[in-house]
Parts: C-alpha cells; structure tokens; sequence
C-alpha cells in the first residue's frame, strides 16, 4: 500500500504555507491557495518479519538413541562445537554391510558359465535394487521440511541415479556387443563389473556420511534452541532467510540420499518443529527417530527483515531503497532499514494477490521517547514503511488539489479570475501532498479544495 505516514510531516508543513499565504474560501466549499514548494516523500507500507542472520535446524540422521546432549536452551556455541551425539546400531550395521559389499564388487569378475544371458540377468538384478534405492532416498528428500534442505538431497539423489543410469546403460551395451558377435565376453563382465562397484561406492560413501552426522556440530557461531522452528515463531521460508542464511549440513544429504531419513521433519502449526505441548528433543539416554528436529542454531548478529510488497508498489522498490520498521510488539518505536534485495518470483499475498519478498538489514531502534527500543526477536510480526520516491524542495500542492480527468492529471488554476483547467505531471506522490513536474509555478492560484465541484470558466475570488 502506498503513501504511508511519513509523509504526513511534509504534507502537514505544505498545507500550512499554502493556507498561510493565501487561502480563500469561494462561499461554496472551494478553497484556493497560492502553489509552493515543499520536501515530499512516497512511501510503501508492507507486512514484514523479523529474520535472523542464519538460522539451522539439525536433526537425528537415523534411528536410534540419544548418548550425548551437550548444550541447553540459550548456550552460545562456535562452528564446529559438538552439540550432541546420536548412537545408532543400524547406521553402524547399514556402514559394515556396505563395506563389505564394496570389498566384493572390487573383486573382478569371473566369466559366467551362462554367458551374455547370465550377465543380463544380473544387470537386471543390478538395476532394480538400484531403482529401489534411488526412490526410497527420493521419497526420504521429498518429506523435509526444510525448502532449501530437501531441495539440495533431491538433486543429489537425482545426480546419482544418473551418474548409475549411465554405467548401467554401458554395461547393457557392451552385452549386446557380445550378443551380435561384435565383443569379447571379457569387455561385458568389465562393464557389469564397474557399474557393480559405482553401486556399491555410492551406497558407502552414503552410509559412512550417515554415521559421521550422528555427531551434530553447530553450522555456525550462533545461540542454541532445542528442537526445531517454534510453532508460532514465524515462517520457515523466512527464518534465516536474509544475507544467504546457512542450512544444516551439507552431509545430511549423504544421508537423506541412502534413504536414513524416512519420515521428515514433525510438524506444528508453524512449519517445522514439534506440535504444541511436546517435548522438542528427548533427554540424554532416550530413543530418537530418523528426521526429529534435534536443535536449531540461530545467529542473530544481524537480524534483518523480510517484507511482502504488493506487486502493483514492488517496481519502486530496489536496493539501497531507505525505510523504517515497526514492530506489533514494540508500540511507538521505529527501527531504520535499508533495501538489500528484492526477490525475482512472487509468492501468494495475505490480501490473496500477489507480492514480493523484499529483503532488509535492520539497525539499533528508538523509541517514541527518543530512548533505545528492545531489541527485535526472529519471527516477530512488522511493518515496513519504504521510501521509494523523495524530493526535496521541490513544487508541491495537496493531494486533493489533483483530479484524474481522461486517464490525465488536472488542477483547477485561477487565471483572470476564472477557473481553468490545467494538465500537469506528477512525480513524488506522498499520502496528502504530490510533487508537480510540469504545469505549474509558485505562486500560481489553485484550487486545493472542493475541485470536483468547479467547472471550466467558473468565477472565483
């Protein structure tokens, strides 16, 4: 929405001077005033939220029990500090099971007695229980939660599948080969051989990065909250949104990709995180389940804003753009922003339109008292008042002085004592007072009230 209430100074000061210079009342609800100039500011107004820096959720890669917990609620941790520590007896077994298959396939591998027929039907064997495995780490992917988490394993799931879809094919050609005479039985096993041992390297190096997370380390310098985003605390598509915030671990896609994480994240009215009036992460000793929110780490050395700008205000909006922010739960007090970004696609409107998120970086508030306001928590509700037009000293009339007649701009004018209709151009519009381009002149006489009731010739004082 635009012309918000900063510009009501500016307009307060030009109606002031206009009524003090000259201001006639024609007996019928016309009031006239000489054009002056004025400072006059557009502003936007958004619904906006309170983002941390970075914020990253961290959960259990497999089943098992929680052995370590080694922070509480509000602890300020490092990157890299140990945070917790998961056991789990499947993910050590699903670990040797792998190794030993990849010993295996290493070996090379005899010529079958059956020949090329023999070799398709292990390749048939091959392919399938690769099938199953792709499409169980695809399903694992597509219950996170996290939009930027489950976007990342489902293109690693995607990649591997290729990467075997790719050695599977060379390996059915090179027997065809053998089939029409063309190719040594030799050549055939070769391929059959490398896609065998593709396999298994994939299903290792998937098992050894599922055991490697049961060790949870802090992504980042931050403070700690058990369990995940807090039902009610805002979005999850918004915290830890602005200035490239981290998500977890980059090995927790290893994991999702060997299928340790059926299930996803629990979910609460909030997004991610426990529903209310449950524990959000167990005590120390107790069972945990592949995809349970364990901690989150927020960063909050810059706490940003992200603001949802109507698409019919968001092309005035672009970086560098000055704005102030107001909190609901800080009446009164206002904090300075500025502009960093503003995203490309739109998502859906409170209204039911459409808008844009436009990101900003937040600065120390005031309160109206002039003393230091609280500092903002990730989440809460705001709203952001955008200065996307500002012109200083320029000419300026009241809002109400300007009528929209034949898609054109108009003011009635005083000219030799009667009414004319002039053309003119706006720039800045602000709430109560517009910046006028082309038209008029200080000094000139016009209509500032009651211009829907004057006509063209019109006798006025």
């Amino acid at each position: 929405m635009r012309r918000g209430p900063l510009a009501l100074s500016a307009a307060s000061i030009l109606l002031l001077s206009l009524t003090a210079v000259s201001c006639d009342d024609g007996g019928d609800g016309i009031d006239l005033a000489e054009v002056g100039r004025a400072d006059v500011v557009e502003v936007v107004d958004a619904p906006a939220a309170v983002v941390a820096t970075a914020a990253a959720t961290l959960t259990a890669v497999a089943d098992g029990t929680l052995a370590e917990l080694r922070v509480g609620p509000g602890t300020e941790v490092t990157e890299g500090q140990v945070l917790a520590v998961i056991d789990s007896p499947g993910a050590h077994r699903r670990l040797e099971q792998a190794g030993e298959a990849l010993a295996l396939a290493s070996q090379a591998t005899a010529v079958p007695s059956g020949g090329a027929g023999e070799l398709t039907a292990t390749q048939d064997a091959t392919d399938e229980a690769a099938g199953r495995a792709f499409d169980q780490a695809r399903q694992a992917a597509d219950q996170l939660a996290d939009d930027r988490l489950r976007e990342a394993l489902q293109a690693q799931v995607d990649a591997a599948r290729e990467q075997y879809e790719m050695a599977s094919a060379a390996a059915r050609a090179a027997v065809r080969s053998v089939q029409q005479g063309v190719a040594s039985l030799g050549s055939a096993v070769a391929a059959l051989g490398a896609a065998q041992r593709l396999q298994a390297e994939q299903a290792y190096e998937l098992a050894e990065a599922t055991v490697g997370e049961l060790t949870l380390r802090a992504p980042f310098d931050g403070t700690v909250q058990l369990g995940g985003t807090a039902a009610g605390g805002g979005s999850s598509d918004l915290l830890g949104d602005l200035l490239g915030a981290a998500g977890a671990g980059a090995a927790a896609g290893d994991a999702a990709a060997a299928g340790d994480l059926p299930g996803g994240l629990p979910a609460g009215p909030g997004g991610s995180g426990p529903p209310p009036g449950v524990d959000p992460v167990p005590s120390a000793g107790a069972p945990v389940s592949a995809g349970t929110a364990m901690l989150t780490v927020v960063d909050v050395t810059e706490l940003g804003a992200v603001a949802q700008v109507d698409e019919t205000d968001v092309l005035l909006v672009e970086p560098g753009v000055g704005a102030e922010v107001e909190l609901d739960a800080a009446p009164g007090a206002r904090y300075p922003a500025t502009v960093t970004a503003v995203d490309l696609l739109p998502t859906p409107s409170a209204r039911g339109g459409v808008a844009y998120g436009v990101r900003l970086t937040l600065q120390a508030g005031r309160s109206g008292d002039g003393t230091a306001a609280p500092s903002p928590r990730p989440g809460m509700s705001a709203v952001a008042h955008l200065r996307v037009g500002e012109a200083v000293g320029t000419v300026a009339v009241p809002a109400a002085a300007v009528l929209r007649v034949a898609d054109a701009d108009v003011v009635w004018a005083v000219q030799d004592g009667q009414a004319v209709r002039i053309p003119v151009t706006l720039g800045v519009q602000g709430r109560d007072v517009v910046e006028i381009v082309s038209g008029l002149r200080p000094g000139d006489r016009i209509v500032v009230r009651g211009a829907d009731r004057v006509t063209e010739g019109q006798r006025l004082p």
